[in-house]
């Protein structure tokens, strides 16, 4: 039995505090997962519904975009509370999150509040973005303290991979390891521990930096859409950029995090810029916060993006972009190559670039001793909470650390650095200085400690396949290949995974679909049904399969003719099937898109492993055509095969409904539980929610159906809705036609995809084979390539990436 100094080994319920922007998108999250939660907050005190501020967060939830919820219903799941009327609640809880304002002495209140409510053996944590976690703690009694830390989710929850998981002196070990593993695999997160300094990692370094980008702005006099420019994709950043970001994070919490470093921190040796921008106070004072105010450092007129301007205190249009020649350097592929050019430009944006980003190594040079336990923490913390591609230290090594040390000391010599702190001692001799690394195969380096350290041993990690490693760290998988041509690679596991599962991976651009592909796939399912017990379709990255190959179709259609896509049509449909009877179970790993003939795979095979970011759709209407690789034929048997099961009497058009409109809308699941409300994936489909363990997962669902006697479907003739279904699908569109929501083109694709999914001209309930469907879908399918219209919208997608309206 568990005493009251161990927390349970599970977390099957929690409790979040505060249904602010934070805790109902927390709460929101933990739903996603299939975990059950409560979520509190202030009771309504005018008569009515108590827990009306819950009602109201939760009716919001529905309405965000992006979604936090993975479907709007899931929001139902959610149990509404408040502190007068429900504290008994939390004697359920096995993990209770406090996610309230930003004040310390709020926080403590609440505490005080709850503390004698809350199950002994839960473990109670703080969300708070920088305030000290050991000064929150002083307000439990002493009996919890050793089962409080601080748990940091970055905003939004369900889309950003850091938690920054903060001890006290006084937290139990066992309690954040169970902790780390809940947010790992539970809810899919990537943890970083932080030590219990103001800000933790990910807004220490990285408001820093937007603090930087300020001063180098005003500096350099650069416009602040030409500033998100360099700062974005070109920089290996997120789109957004920095002052983009600022708008969508909110002006005033990034104002709030700033002033915490201006308060707490009052001997770090850069505090001269800790100030709050007087440009950032301005919009602050003007109500103008950002997204959620509707303007900010941009501004939406219309369709246009307006950007501020300080000198005229209005908002002009954002025009401005980086120059051809520092984009040709971002673009350079060497890290050497690239950084030398930026510090040795004289072109002012590269000059900019090149002081942003020695600005951030200087800064995370000096305090990493004092924040993190090693350069990995500080690393992972802005790739996983600000979306950068490398984290610091990985540009550093990369461009070669001792002349980057170098050029970073002579501009703290030269007073152009924000800082004349030097270098601290571990930078410029030691073990960091000897490897010219702080990554290395053997781990990363701790300054506190003087050693590299190894990636945490915790077990949850040991289920990560493939998962991204930091620069200069040893690849942890190791695969025997088994065979390969120009599209795909088959390959297994090194032991101690199964290595009686084969894995097919493809290698194509997004993974899509052309006769490369299509012949390694037929090959492995030979290959897998001689040697091996079962199949996995997956890859390493993102995304499972864009689909069939646009690039490779159009031009052979206009080489060849109808004859020569039909010829490449029929030997999809003919793999899809052999997935679909092969011998031994084939399991799709699927994450990312998976879009018309990665979709169509997808669904053939014995069973799919979904991560839960998983965007799922039969999407070919929208380019004129319809899916031709056997997926109206999967979707009218499939449509059977649930009314068989569920209410035989019933119209089979009540199914195959579903299923008709989304492939004729071109509708694409935002979720892996929308996709299975769509019916794309099926209740016996897992759901995982960490992307780096949808391959463990996978070859082990693999493995399981070999070792449960799996065996093949028997082909079978299956009954189809026919004419009279045809024509209660089109009379649904008419409307939409008239009211100009679709074109006349769009309604003649709907059409098709109506006509083939319900078998064509036959009589209701019919019963049909695959031949039979194949046959509809290639006739449609050719047909509609053939239109002019369809090679327009083709045209356009190839050139453009968007389908054009005709």
């Amino acid at each position: 039995m568990p005493t009251s100094q161990t927390a349970s080994p599970f977390i099957r319920r929690v409790a979040v505090c505060g249904a602010g922007v934070m805790g109902a998108q927390i709460a929101a999250h933990c739903v996603n997962a299939g975990v059950p939660v409560v979520l509190f907050d202030l009771p309504k005190q005018d008569g009515g519904d108590r827990n009306a501020i819950v009602h109201g967060a939760l009716a919001q939830l529905k309405k965000l975009n992006p979604a936090p919820l993975g479907r709007a219903e899931l929001a139902d799941f959610i149990v509404p509370a408040n502190y007068d009327d429900d504290l008994e609640l939390l004697a359920d809880c096995d993990l209770v999150i406090e996610a309230i304002a930003e004040r310390l002495d709020w926080k403590r209140d609440l505490y005080h509040r709850i503390a004698p409510a809350l199950n002994p053996e839960a473990i109670v944590a703080s969300n708070t973005s920088g305030l000290s976690i050991t000064a929150l703690s002083e307000a439990l009694p002493e009996a919890l303290r050793h089962r409080f830390c601080g748990v940091h989710f970055f905003n939004p929850p369900r889309y950003m991979t850091l938690v920054e998981l903060i001890p006290t002196a006084a937290t139990q070990p066992e309690l954040l390891n169970q902790l780390e593993t809940f947010l790992t695999t539970r809810l899919g997160k990537g943890v970083v521990r932080a030590k219990d300094t103001p800000n933790f990692i990910g807004n220490r370094i990285g408001v820093f930096g937007i603090l930087s980008v300020f001063h180098h702005t005003q500096a350099f006099g650069l416009p602040y859409e030409l500033v998100d420019d360099l700062t974005g994709t070109l920089l290996g950043r997120a789109k957004s950029g920095t002052y983009r970001t600022a708008d969508v994070v909110g002006l005033d919490t990034l104002e709030h995090v700033i002033r915490t470093m201006q308060e707490q921190l009052p001997d770090d040796p850069f505090r001269a810029h800790f100030a709050t921008p007087p440009v950032l106070a301005g919009l602050i004072a003007k109500g103008a916060l950002g997204q959620k105010a509707r303007a900010g450092f941009f501004r939406k007129d219309g369709k246009a993006i307006l950007r501020l301007d300080p000198a005229k205190a209005d908002y002009v249009p954002a025009t401005e972009k980086a120059a051809d020649e520092v984009k040709a350097i971002l673009k350079e592929p060497d890290p050497a190559k690239r950084l030398r050019a930026l510090h040795d430009s004289a072109h002012p944006q590269a000059q900019f670039v090149w002081a942003v980003l020695r600005d951030t190594f200087h800064y995370s040079a000096v305090h990493l001793a004092h924040i993190a336990d090693s350069a990995r923490e500080l690393d992972q913390a802005m790739k996983w909470g600000f979306g950068h591609q490398q984290g610091p230290f990985e540009i550093w090594q990369s461009a070669g650390w001792r002349q980057v040390a170098g050029w970073i000391a002579d501009d703290i010599a030269a007073g152009k650095a924000l800082s004349d702190a030097p270098l601290p001692a571990w930078v410029t001799s030691g073990p960091v200085w000897d490897k010219q690394a702080v990554h290395t195969p053997e781990g990363s380096f701790s300054p506190s400690q003087n050693r590299y350290l190894p990636r945490s041993e915790l077990p949850v990690y040991q289920r990560q396949i493939g998962a991204p490693r930091l620069v200069g760290e040893d690849l942890s998988i190791v695969p025997r290949v088994v065979f390969e041509n120009g599209g795909l690679l088959c390959w297994t596991l090194p032991a101690p995974h199964p290595q009686d599962v084969l894995i097919a991976s493809f290698k194509t651009k997004m993974h899509t679909l052309d006769p490369d592909v299509v012949h390694g796939l037929d090959h492995a399912v030979t290959v897998a049904e001689r040697q091996y017990r079962a199949l996995v379709v997956g890859q390493l990255e993102d995304p499972f399969s864009a689909g069939a190959d646009l690039k490779a179709m159009l031009p052979a259609f206009k080489a060849g003719g109808v004859k020569a896509v039909a010829a490449i049509q029929q030997e999809m449909q003919a793999v899809m099937l052999r997935l679909r009877y092969a011998q031994v179970p084939v399991v799709a790993a699927v994450s990312g898109l998976a879009l018309g003939g990665g979709c169509e795979l997808a669904v053939h095979c014995a069973r799919r492993v979904a991560h839960f970011e998983t965007y799922i759709g039969l999407v070919e209407a929208g380019i004129g055509l319809v899916p031709g690789a056997g997926g109206l034929t999967w979707s009218a048997r499939h449509s059977a095969e649930i009314q068989a099961q569920s209410a035989p009497d019933a119209p089979l058009l009540a199914y195959a409904k579903r299923f008709a409109l989304n492939i004729a809308t071109a509708r694409v699941s935002k979720s892996a539980s929308e996709a299975l409300a769509m019916g794309y994936l099926r209740d016996s489909d897992p759901i995982v929610m960490n992307r780096s363990e949808l391959l463990y997962v996978a070859v082990r669902e693999a493995a399981n159906l070999a070792n449960q006697g799996w065996h093949p479907p028997l082909p079978t003739r299956f009954p189809v809705a026919g004419r009279d279904a045809i024509a209660t699908l089109r009379a649904q569109l008419v409307n939409m036609r008239v009211g100009g929501y679709i074109s006349d083109y769009d309604f003649h694709v709907a059409e098709q995809v109506f006509t083939v999914l319900c078998g064509g001209d036959v009589d209701p309930g019919s019963l049909v084979d695959e031949a039979w469907m194949h046959a509809l879908e290639r006739r449609a399918f050719l047909s509609l390539l053939a239109n002019s219209k369809t090679q327009e919208r083709i045209d356009s997608v190839l050139k453009t990436g968007k389908p054009v309206r005709n």
